[in-house]
């Protein structure tokens, strides 16, 4: 497999320390198990033969080796979404502990996009918790994907190590694969903060605009914690505080037509802050930003 996007793969592997192949086999599905109770847990586990049953249908899982020793996999599937048609929804991104957040996810979804396109298909979705931070830094900046849709409770009540006892809401990623990964930039212009996070920084609080929202030029700002699994662990009550109020005022900005178009984790204005406004065609990051 070549090209520009399969260079670019190869190169953010080689810049993980890890190798990038097809998953197709019946020890691949086995390692891809042993990956998926690491991050999880052992609750409701895909059985092998359904992995095997991906990669014989086409929609291949791309595995990141060390050695022989399978560290992380990307799996997804082509499907058929009402407004967009074919795309490739890509269901799982799993790293082992040790290797996670040093690029084994980056290569992975590079892996993705490269064998979407030589599929011929240009567009990839996938959802993710609004409240994960650094989830929201990879898809939204590091990525560039944007979020269309907001469910709230997407898959019910989830009994994995992560999210269990937990409300699933989710955030709805449409990555845009002709278009270069990199981040797009906030909407210039004044804009309403919905959402911020107030007091200690780690254990902050939501604190809600005393004012009636109102989408202007700059659209809308809603914050996050940095960390909300290490808050719901230190004080459960005041997680589903963030959990109720993030899923209200979400929801209403997505009843106004807006999208998620940006995501900045630099804590300029000291927490994690999504940016949305209706959507358009925003003009890209110049070339001299990283």
């Amino acid at each position: 497999m070549e090209g520009e996007a399969w260079e670019r793969a190869h190169q953010a592997a080689a810049s993980a320390g890890v190798t990038l192949r097809a998953l197709t086999s019946l020890d691949d599905g086995d390692r891809m198990l042993h990956v998926m109770r690491e991050t999880w847990g052992a609750h409701d586990l895909m059985p092998r033969e359904l992995l095997r049953a991906f990669a014989e249908s086409g929609n291949l899982p791309w595995g990141a080796f060390d050695g022989e020793d399978l560290v992380g996999y990307v799996l997804g599937w082509a499907g058929v979404d009402p407004e967009d048609g074919l795309h490739v929804h890509s269901h799982m991104l799993a790293a082992l502990p040790g290797r996670r957040h040093a690029g084994v996810g980056f290569a992975l979804k590079l892996a993705q996009r490269a064998m979407a396109l030589d599929q011929g298909i240009s567009l990839v979705r996938w959802t993710f918790d609004p409240l994960i931070a650094r989830n929201a830094h990879f898809n939204v900046f590091k990525l560039g994907a944007q979020c269309d849709r907001f469910h709230r409770n997407f898959y019910g009540e989830m009994s994995d190590t992560i999210n269990a006892g937990d409300r699933s809401d989710r955030l709805v990623v449409r990555w845009r694969l002709e278009r270069e990964p990199g981040p797009w930039p906030i909407p210039p212009g004044p804009a309403q903060v919905a959402l911020r996070a107030a007091g200690p920084a780690e254990l902050p609080r939501p604190e809600r605009s005393a004012e009636p929202l109102d989408v202007g030029e700059g659209g809308i700002r809603v914050g996050v914690p940095r960390d909300y699994l290490g808050l719901r662990r230190a004080d459960l009550g005041l997680a589903e505080a963030w959990r109720d109020a993030t899923g209200e005022v979400l929801a209403w900005c997505f009843t106004q037509g807006l999208h998620v178009v940006a995501f900045d984790a630099d804590l300029r204005g000291g927490y994690p802050v999504y940016a949305l406004a209706q959507p358009g065609e925003p003009v890209d990051w110049p070339d001299d930003v990283a």
